[in-house]
């Protein structure tokens, strides 16, 4: 029985190694923030609907991981060896049938939300797919998808309690900024892609590239205070916004120096500018 249980708990955390359980949690949790933006502290009546957009999302960002990796088994035999597939933990039809399975409950279970989430839901999953067996290995085309998907969380969970409107600059903020940094990612990797990979960098050189990224995270700077232009939140959120801006602005700068010091910093931006509409739907 021993032997048995083990084997069991073996298989289990496989399978969460093989979905990236982790990065479906967090993902789970940027819906819950999307839904939170729209409503505030009057969440409290929507959680039902948020409950279940958030495990709408835990299932296509794990169906979204298990497709990755059974894509990619080959490259991670060597690039990650110890993945579930690689290892010989998981079989790879396993992976397949997994993301597969996923996918379905998550567009199934969308059905109940509304219109909006069935249609991100649609959309993503056709741009998922798109990205996994094609434009990944291309230029801004697989940035933008990236872009998208990021975004598209805080999206579906305004979705899910009714309203996208009130989220429209956070949604826009969110995906330009995310572009830019995918951008400034390429432009870091541009050696170790050459071969592999036909991006950006690549297509237009260093320099033109980063000036693609540097517009990217300007719009994100311009759209930014819209919310409280538009006496959505106050001057808390305003602060905040700010200061997430500042950090935009010495990362476009930044990437000229260096890239790979660039992208984190733009992380830790979007962090900030989280951080900005949450602080924001609490002044409400």
């Amino acid at each position: 029985m021993g032997e048995l249980e083990a084997a069991i708990d073996g298989g289990v955390v496989a399978y969460l190694g093989l979905i990236r359980y982790r990065n479906c949690a967090m993902s789970s949790v940027a819906a819950f923030l999307g839904a939170f933006v729209v409503t505030g502290r009057s969440i409290i009546h929507h959680l039902p609907s948020v409950g279940v957009a958030m495990v709408v999302v835990f299932a296509f960002t794990g169906a979204g991981n298990a497709l990755n990796d059974y894509l990619d088994a080959d490259i991670d035999r060597t690039a990650h060896p110890d993945r579930p597939l690689p290892s010989g933990r998981i079989e790879r039809v396993s992976a397949r049938n997994i993301s597969a399975l996923l996918f379905a409950v998550a567009v199934i279970l969308s059905v109940p939300i509304g219109t909006y989430s069935i249609a991100i839901v649609l959309l993503s999953l056709a741009l998922m797919l798109s990205y996994e067996f094609r434009l990944k290995k291309s230029g801004v085309s697989g940035n933008i998808t990236i872009a998208w998907l990021t975004a598209s969380l805080f999206l579906y969970g305004a979705a899910a309690v009714g309203s996208i409107i009130p989220i429209w600059a956070f949604f826009a903020t969110s995906f330009l900024a995310t572009a830019g940094r995918e951008i400034i990612k390429d432009v870091q990797d541009v050696e170790a892609d050459r071969g592999i990979r036909r991006t950006l960098p690549m297509q237009l050189g260093n320099g033109k590239a980063m000036m693609v990224s540097s517009t990217a995270l300007a719009g994100a700077i311009a759209i930014s205070p819209f919310p409280f232009i538009l006496h959505q939140f106050g001057y808390l959120f305003l602060g905040f916004v700010l200061a997430a801006d500042a950090v935009f602005a010495y990362t476009a700068a930044l990437q000229w120096k260096s890239a790979s010091r660039a992208q984190g910093v733009a992380k830790a931006a979007m962090y900030i500018a989280l951080l900005a509409f949450l602080v924001g739907a609490l002044e409400v």
